[in-house]
């Protein structure tokens, strides 16, 4: 068994869609029909309706994941929190707008169906998909079973054998399958299908391209073409073979899968990991399948992969230079500079080190890649200036994919008087430290313990890739659908006396300024009421020397190097006492009022 990530919003899909088919849902009926204490700030929010949810074009910001990817734990309380949380977020978009990547909007149909049905997601889940397809090893953390039969994680670089890992937000993300369970899943979206899960009504309806009823590059097989549920239902290469193809990757910290389906040959494969990509495993798939497609005779031959030319220059239109600037989407920021003999460079603003990426112009408003693998072109939309990226990229040892995508934005300067400037470029370079995660939380172990919060030179009046609204406040304005405008947060930013804080998406920081240096000498604290984990600078006077930490039952300390990875996690090892690296940090995480001593040994 793994954790199958985001392949799970196949099975909220479909037990939405089985509501949808005993008319207890309809699909273009409001949430709020259904969930009557579902608001938010922006009225909009009136106008989602279940659909919108299931393809991905309801307009909420992302993903609401604080506190809710823990080892060993199934504590549901942000799920449980869901609805209060979104009462103070806002839309990115309006509904039904564009679709772009979105766990929140596949939380919400898992709450839907709980109200609906008046069972809880899990129990749903069992009596209505698990049990009539005898898919034992499915399950959510909410289940009772044993977690040894779940596969092993590891930290990147490490043999150190990881808790198991709990995704709580269930419907977006949480199950766990095998490989061998999620293909007899798949039965129900075949066409000669004997199961009554699913009829066939609702399974060509989970088909349809809904990716094209909003804002939307030109319709071509991809790895992203969201229908119901699918991350794509024109799956490349499988077009090219005039065969339908359905598909649904998912990720989490340490799992990763895909599941592909080509319902009209009666043919799945899942491809599951304990780390790697849920890219490499969905092209491993794609192999598989065009490997069995001609062994039964359904194809004469695999098509050889796409070979390219390097490219030939052609005049450019000095109108090309119109789209030099800084672009930005969910992840960063870039700078394109066109110059007057057709030379395209890509660079990262925030991120010299990484280098640049130089395209040729070729004609029609097309630049391509050193290697003719790869084009770029500009394309303007209500105003919005885009960058399209269409090539082809060969994986080592498994096969060749595509990328057709609207990737990142132009970016307008935005004025901003002196006096908000200032303030803000106190900021700039700053660390900020998590707070508000569980001493149980993934995130503290996997991910970076701290928020670095850049300004960059251009465009003006911009904090990362969010616009500054005032001394305290910055939104991002991101508006591109597929991947790259998920998951956006703003920022607020706030003092308790003389410390600053950082809200984000969810997630509490505090500004370096506010920790202190661990104490040279043996002592005691405690979590405040606020829950909030203490963050210690280890100095000169402390570095290389070896502590033991007591600590209750619901806490936890964690130790970072210079390098900002973790080095010790007491949740993991179990271990107690550790030697401190030199230019690290150390955090202590529990529940409120958590008592903590530490004592030094040498």
């Amino acid at each position: 068994m793994y954790g199958i990530g985001s392949i799970s919003k196949m099975f909220t899909a479909v037990v939405v869609m089985q509501l949808v088919q005993e008319d207890r849902v309809n699909l273009d009926t409001p949430v709020v029909a259904y969930i009557p204490e579902f608001t938010m700030e922006d009225p909009r929010y009136k106008n989602i309706t279940v659909r919108m949810l299931l393809n991905h074009s309801s307009g909420l910001m992302g993903s609401t994941l604080v506190n809710s990817l823990l080892f060993n734990d199934n504590d549901s309380a942000t799920y449980d929190n869901l609805l209060d949380s979104l009462k103070t977020s806002r839309l990115k978009a309006a509904p039904g707008e564009f679709s772009v990547y979105c766990n929140d909007g596949f939380s919400l149909a898992e709450i839907l169906v709980e109200r609906v049905s008046g069972l809880s997601f899990t129990e749903y889940l069992q009596e209505n998909v698990s049990g009539p397809l005898n898919l034992y090893n499915t399950k959510t953390p909410s289940d009772h079973f044993q977690r040894e039969r779940l596969v092993k994680t590891y930290l990147p670089g490490s043999d150190t054998t990881l808790p198991a890992e709990a995704v709580n937000m269930i419907g977006a993300g949480g199950i766990y399958s095998s490989a061998r369970n999620l293909c007899r899943f798949a039965t129900i979206f075949m066409d000669n299908s004997q199961s009554d899960v699913l009829n066939s009504t609702s399974r060509k309806a989970m088909e349809n391209k809904e990716y094209l009823n909003g804002l939307w590059p030109e319709d071509k097989d991809s790895l992203i073409s969201y229908g119901l549920g699918w991350d794509s239902v024109a799956t490349y290469p499988f077009g090219e073979y005039g065969i339908k193809a359905l598909s649904k990757g998912g990720d989490t910290l340490f799992y990763h899968g895909n599941l592909t389906v080509l319902p009209e040959e009666n043919m799945a494969v899942a491809v599951l990991s304990s780390g790697g990509s849920s890219t490499y495993n969905q092209v491993m798939a794609q192999e598989i399948l065009l490997s069995a497609l001609k062994a039964k005779g359904s194809i004469p031959d695999i098509l050889p992969y796409k070979t390219f030319t390097e490219p030939a220059p052609a005049p450019m239109p000095e109108s090309e230079l119109q789209y030099t600037g800084i672009y930005g989407n969910s992840i960063g920021l870039y700078q394109i500079t066109i110059d007057a003999n057709g030379t395209l460079t890509l660079g990262n603003v925030l991120d010299s080190s990484s280098g640049t990426q130089q395209f040729i112009h070729t004609g029609s408003g097309r630049f391509y890649s050193s290697d003719g693998s790869t084009y770029v072109s500009f394309e303007e939309v209500d105003g919005t200036v885009y960058l399209y990226v269409c090539g082809y990229t060969l994986l080592p040892g498994l096969g060749q994919t595509i990328t057709a995508e609207y990737q990142v934005q132009k970016l307008a300067g935005i004025t901003i008087s002196p006096e908000v400037k200032s303030l803000w470029e106190k900021r700039n370079g700053k660390k900020y430290f998590l707070l508000n995660e569980k001493y149980s939380s993934e995130i503290y172990t996997a991910g970076t313990p701290y928020s670095i919060i850049l300004l960059p030179d251009e465009p003006e009046g911009y904090v990362l890739n969010a616009a500054i609204t005032d001394s305290n406040t910055a939104q991002t304005n991101i508006r591109i659908p597929g991947l790259w405008g998920r998951d956006l947060n703003d920022y607020d930013f706030y003092k308790d006396g003389n410390t600053e804080y950082l809200r984000t998406g969810g997630y509490i920081f505090v500004s370096e300024d506010g920790i202190t240096s661990l104490p040279s000498a043996s002592f005691g604290a405690d979590i405040g009421e606020n829950g909030y984990a203490r963050w210690y600078k280890i100095g000169k006077e402390t570095e290389n020397k070896k502590i033991k930490v007591a600590l209750p039952e619901n806490a936890s300390f964690i130790v970072y190097d210079e390098n900002n990875a973790c080095v010790a996690d007491s949740y993991i090892t179990g271990q107690d006492t550790v030697t401190l690296p030199q230019n690290g940090y150390i955090l202590f995480a529990g529940d409120a009022k958590t008592d903590y001593s530490v004592e030094y040994l040498d």
